[in-house]
């Protein structure tokens, strides 16, 4: 179980919620100037202060229940019926990192200041600049709080509109090693074992930290089984009319029938592999601005790859999860997605980019929730 809770606490931070505040520095010797129930002690000062992230006053903060409940279901179905499932990445047994499949991934560049990343692929090299991550930015765990009903929408729509970072997407070749510089300094993926098998790693030094993880949600469901129905979670933080739909590819790349995201022909195979809601039709609507809503994805099988398009109705763009099927900006093509953990993403959806919030509609998926007694969809 211990091992459990700090898997859970690495992939999805919501399940606790951290306590920042306080000490336990109320160590004491007897004898001396100080009574306490008449008993003269003097206090020693010895101890430790709460902070952000595990702290040895309040380990991982307080249990937040039904994230905590629904993430060790996700943790232990993994573990069991798709332990056979390559990880993003693998330890190279050298204190560095290997592809564990062909794959698209995102690189996800955060920082309290400008920054410059650098992503090293096989033979192929990867350089993007990250502006300051906003004050108020979205962290992993309020965006995966925020896809829990009776989250408030006014906290929600209070904290919009602030930068989160950077991204780039690039494919990656199995075997391929993996590794990031910030600012020419090395990296070091600290957890990225706890992680990796979740589709995503945390490169981190002293001056920030890149991300990376897959485009695609793997459909690992409850005992491994087929013809499943999935829970989608969505809490929307942008303004304008917006829509998902959820399509199935046929690899980590989002290619379908051999084309790959961007060729030609390539939204009508989407289309024709789109996913049906228990609501009805294969179209998610937006609930509106800070607002949640919850729906089911029919027939999901094991190890299905879902793949997900945006759609701005009041402007009239779509954007997909694939960067090369998006709009170019100075010759280099858009990200409008982001991963905020345990199958779980940001949409931006403005055209250029936006202001890079990538909050304007979360998205998580559940594949083990509605199985059971289904308590916990």
């Amino acid at each position: 179980m211990n091992d459990l809770l700090y898997i859970a606490s690495a992939i999805a931070p919501a399940s606790f919620n951290d306590v920042t505040l306080g000490n336990n520095i109320s160590s004491w010797v007897s004898g001396g100037n100080y009574v306490s129930d008449g008993t003269s002690i003097t206090p020693t000062g010895y101890g430790y202060y709460a902070g952000p992230g595990y702290d040895l006053v309040s380990g991982l903060g307080s249990p937040n229940g039904v994230p905590l409940a629904r993430a060790l279901t996700a943790i232990a179905h993994s573990q069991i019926s798709f332990r056979s499932s390559p990880d993003m990445l693998d330890d190279d047994g050298a204190q560095g990192w290997t592809s564990g499949a062909d794959q698209s991934l995102l690189f996800q560049a955060i920082s309290d200041d400008v920054v410059t990343a650098g992503v090293s692929v096989g033979s192929q090299g990867l350089v993007f600049a990250g502006g300051a991550s906003g004050h108020f930015a979205w962290t992993n765990r309020i965006a995966q709080q925020s896809l829990q009903d009776d989250f408030d929408p006014r906290l929600v729509r209070m904290f919009d509109e602030e930068a989160v970072g950077w991204t780039a997407q690039s494919f990656v070749a199995s075997g391929d090693k993996v590794s990031v510089m910030i600012d020419g300094g090395a990296t070091h993926a600290v957890q990225g074992t706890l992680t990796g098998p979740f589709g995503f790693a945390d490169f981190l030094s002293g001056d920030g930290a890149v991300r990376a993880a897959r485009a695609v949600a793997v459909a690992e469901t409850a005992g491994g089984h087929d013809d499943q129905i999935a829970i989608v979670r969505v809490r929307q933080n942008g303004e304008n009319d917006l829509s998902l739909s959820f399509y199935e590819v046929d690899d980590l790349s989002g290619a379908i029938a051999g084309k790959r995201p961007g060729e030609a022909g390539y939204a009508a195979l989407a289309d024709a592999r789109a996913y049906q809601l228990t609501t009805g039709g294969a179209v998610l609507d937006g609930p509106g601005y800070g607002n949640f809503e919850q729906a089911g994805l029919k027939d999901v099988d094991a190890r299905d790859l879902i793949a997900m398009t945006l759609t701005n109705h009041s402007t009239g763009q779509q954007y997909w999860a694939f960067a090369p099927a998006n709009e170019s900006v100075a010759s280099q093509k858009v990200g409008h997605l982001w991963s905020f953990g345990l199958n779980t993403w940001g949409w931006e959806d403005t055209y250029a980019g936006g202001d890079r919030d990538f909050n304007d509609l979360i998205v998580g998926f559940d594949f083990t929730s509605a199985s059971g007694h289904g308590w916990l969809a």
